[in-house]
């Protein structure tokens, strides 16, 4: 099975070196480029389509997302090196910092095929959202990242969001019309870092857990983070699970989180899951 890296220099920083020193001592001649851009990356896929069985993330979520995407619907094999700030898609998938472990998965050559979503023309593979969390990663992209950087920016905003409002353009779900912390997509349970919003989710059921939070006073904010990262957020008054596999909505902010990058998306929003549609490597 003939594997490739993908670099991003960014979100690895300062990992990226010791993992090519590692590697090189590990592989006669790696199959690696240190992607600068989305061209880049583009470039590396299609000039080695031909060759290559596994393309390699080396990164965070969101370079995890750039090279699936490049992927989906496809007989090749996507693989992770974990070397983001939260890492939510490779802890869900069980891909960790270790080289030799990652080179004997790939001698194995074994796979599972996932699901991914979209978001109107936004491909996700983990989870996405809007509203306050979309607001943080906004702000926390100005900061050096790391998590407490991103408990700070997540603080700080808490106490100035005014929550976003969301009306459902399919009759069955226009009970939940209101106004929200925040909504999330998720297709694993994780954001990263092992914050679980979506306990129960799944990646290859067919089916995202659309996550409703209502704003909920200081006093809860405990229980909630407790809860989240200890896996055992569920339905409450303040959090609410909707199972979807397509769904449409309008909410009035542009602002939204895909895969952790900021990214600005024009409402009506379609929610819609592409099933199996991933292989990753097992």
């Amino acid at each position: 099975m003939k594997f490739a890296f993908i670099i991003n220099p960014y979100s690895a920083k300062k990992n990226y070196q010791p993992f090519l020193d590692s590697l090189s001592k590990k592989v006669e001649n790696p199959l690696y480029i240190v992607s600068k851009s989305l061209e880049d990356t583009d470039d590396f896929i299609r000039k080695y389509w031909n060759e290559v069985d596994v393309f390699v993330a080396v990164g965070g979520d969101g370079t995890i997302s750039v090279v699936a995407q490049k992927l989906i619907n496809t007989d090749k094999i996507l693989a992770v090196f974990p070397a983001g700030s939260g890492n939510g898609f490779s802890n869900e998938t069980n891909f960790n910092k270790n080289i030799s472990v990652l080179l004997e998965k790939l001698d194995q050559k074994k796979f599972r095929s996932i699901d991914t979503f979209m978001v109107n023309d936004n491909f996700s593979i983990n989870v996405s959202g809007t509203g306050f969390d979309g607001k943080v990663v906004k702000e926390f992209e100005k900061t050096s990242r790391g998590f407490k950087n991103y408990i700070k920016v997540s603080i700080k905003t808490f106490f100035n969001y005014k929550p976003i409002k969301i009306k459902f353009l399919e009759e069955d779900y226009k009970q939940y019309n209101g106004k929200y912390l925040m909504l999330n997509i998720a297709n694993t349970r994780q954001f990263g870092n092992n914050a679980y919003i979506a306990p129960m989710a799944s990646k290859s059921d067919g089916l995202v857990d659309l996550v409703l939070v209502k704003k909920f006073p200081l006093t809860y904010s405990p229980f909630f983070a407790f809860r989240m990262f200890t896996k055992r957020l569920k339905d409450d008054d303040y959090v609410t699970y909707l199972p979807v596999s397509e769904i449409e909505f309008k909410v009035n902010t542009k602002t939204w989180h895909i895969d952790g990058e900021f990214k600005k998306i024009k409402s009506p929003i379609k929610i819609k899951v592409l099933p199996k549609s991933l292989r990753i490597l097992v």
